[in-house]
C-alpha cells in the first residue's frame, strides 16, 4: 500500500489524485455492507426521485468544515484549510474572514492546516470558541479565541490561548481535527493515530498517548481545561485522563444527534475498510474501537485490543470507498424522506448515502441520488439544516425538492 492510500483525504483536488486514491481500494474486505458503487450518472433522474436537492450556497478555498453557534440562525461558519474561518451571514458569504490563523499553521502536507471549529452552547454570552490546527512543527493545537468586543462578525485575533498541544512531529498525516461540544457541554476532540501506515508506534491501543483517540475536556474561560469526572482513565497512573475513547485511526468528522444525543463517528480506514461507529448517549466512555489490531471488523495484524467494539457499519474499498466522511442524523423536518437517518459520504465516491441505526447497527443503507465530488465534510446550522463541503470549493445545502 502506498502512503497516499493511508491518507484521511487527498486534499489536492486534481482528477489524477482522486483516481489514484480510488485505485488504492483494491483489497477485499472480510465483511462489508455497501450499496452499488457510485460514479455512474444517476444524475437528474435520481436526484428528482430522492425528494431532495443540493442548493449551492457559495464557493470557498478548500473548505473542510462548517458549523454554527446554537441559537443563531443567521450565521454559518466555514473552515478553510488554508487558515480562515469564513462567515455566511443570512446565506451570503462575507468578504472578510471571521478569523484568520494562516500565520500560525502549516499546510505543507495535504492533511494539515486549519481543520476544526466548535462553539459552546453559551457562545452568545461568553463569546468563546475553539479551533483545531496543525502548527508549524506539525503538532496539533487546540486554541481558544474570543469574539470581537466591537463586532460580532469578527473574532479577536489577540485573544488566542492554547488549551492543548499534541505532539505530532514524526509524520504529517492522520491529524484528526474534529471538534464538537457534547450535550453535557464538554469538548470532544478527534485525534489521528500519528500517521505513517499500520500505526507503527501502536498509538491506537496505547492509553498513555493522546494519538488515536477521542478526547473529552471541559474548557475554562481562562484558556485552560479540567477533566470531566466521567472520563475513564482519571487517576490511573500512566494513562492520559483526557482520553474518552481509543483505538481510532483517524476520526474525520463525528457528530452528536441533536435529538437523541447519540454520537456517530466516521473513522477513516487503511486499505480495505471504512467504518462508522455508533455510541448511544450516556455510554462509550473507555470504549476501544480496535485500531490497529482491527481495521473495521477485519483483523489487521496480530496483537491484543481488549474488549474491542466493532463498527455499526463497514464499507469496502473494493466498492470504491477510500476515506469516509462522517455526517449527521437529519433533523430537518422539511426533509421528510431522510428525517432520522444518518447522512454520510466518502471522498472517492461522490454518492451521498444514508443509513438508520437499529440497536446500534447500521441498517437499510440507501443512496440519496445526490453527488458531491471531492466531499470533505458535512455541517449543520442552528436550524438543523445540513450542508456539504467540497475540496473543489463549493458549499451546498440540502433542501427539499420543489
Amino acid at each position: 500500500m502506498t502512503r497516499a492510500c493511508a491518507r484521511i483525504l487527498a486534499w489536492a483536488s486534481t482528477l489524477a489524485v482522486a483516481l489514484s486514491l480510488t485505485a488504492c481500494g483494491s483489497g477485499e474486505a472480510a465483511h462489508s455492507t455497501s450499496s452499488s458503487p457510485a460514479g455512474s450518472s444517476a444524475g437528474a433522474a435520481a436526484r428528482r426521485a430522492s425528494g431532495v436537492r443540493l442548493v449551492r450556497v457559495a464557493g470557498f478555498q478548500q473548505p473542510v468544515g462548517l458549523t454554527a453557534a446554537s441559537g443563531d440562525p443567521s450565521r454559518v461558519y466555514v473552515v478553510q484549510r488554508s487558515g480562515q474561518v469564513m462567515l455566511l451571514r443570512n446565506g451570503r458569504k462575507q468578504s472578510q474572514p471571521f478569523l484568520d490563523v494562516s500565520s500560525s499553521i502549516t499546510t505543507n502536507f495535504d492533511e494539515q492546516g486549519l481543520l476544526g471549529l466548535a462553539f459552546p452552547s453559551n457562545y452568545a454570552r461568553s463569546g468563546l470558541f475553539y479551533v483545531d490546527f496543525t502548527s508549524h512543527n506539525g503538532d496539533i493545537k487546540i486554541v481558544q479565541y474570543h469574539r470581537s468586543a466591537s463586532d460580532p462578525n469578527l473574532a479577536d485575533p489577540s485573544s488566542a490561548r492554547t488549551l492543548l498541544t499534541i505532539e505530532h512531529s514524526k509524520n504529517e498525516n492522520h491529524n484528526g481535527g474534529q471538534l464538537a461540544f457534547g450535550p453535557e457541554g464538554d469538548l470532544y476532540i478527534g485525534v489521528g493515530d500519528g500517521g505513517s501506515e499500520d500505526d507503527p508506534e501502536e498509538n491506537g491501543q496505547n492509553t498513555g498517548t493522546l494519538l488515536g483517540k477521542i478526547l473529552r475536556i471541559a474548557p475554562t474561560a481562562a484558556g485552560s481545561y479540567t477533566i470531566p469526572a466521567g472520563n475513564p482513565f482519571v487517576g490511573q497512573p500512566g494513562k492520559r485522563p483526557e482520553i474518552w475513547a481509543y483505538g481510532l485511526r483517524n476520526p474525520w468528522r463525528f457528530s452528536f444527534d441533536r435529538a437523541s444525543g447519540n454520537l456517530i463517528v466516521g473513522d477513516v480506514g487503511q486499505d480495505k475498510e471504512e467504518e462508522i461507529d455508533f455510541i448511544r448517549a450516556g455510554t462509550g466512555a473507555g470504549a476501544n474501537y480496535g485500531w490497529s489490531v482491527w481495521e473495521g471488523d477485519r483483523r489487521n495484524k496480530s496483537g491484543q485490543a481488549p474488549n474491542a467494539v466493532f463498527p455499526a457499519l463497514t464499507v469496502s474499498h473494493s466498492s470504491g470507498y477510500c476515506a469516509i466522511i462522517g455526517g449527521f442524523v437529519v433533523r430537518d423536518r422539511s426533509l421528510s424522506g431522510l428525517y432520522g437517518r444518518y447522512l454520510f459520504g466518502d471522498y472517492c465516491r461522490p454518492e451521498i448515502e444514508s443509513v438508520s441505526f437499529v440497536r446500534g447497527k447500521g441498517v437499510g443503507l440507501k443512496a440519496t441520488g445526490l453527488e458531491v465530488k471531492g466531499l470533505s465534510s458535512m455541517g449543520q446550522d442552528a436550524r438543523g439544516r445540513i450542508y456539504l463541503t467540497s475540496l473543489e470549493g463549493p458549499v451546498y445545502r440540502l433542501a427539499a425538492r420543489r
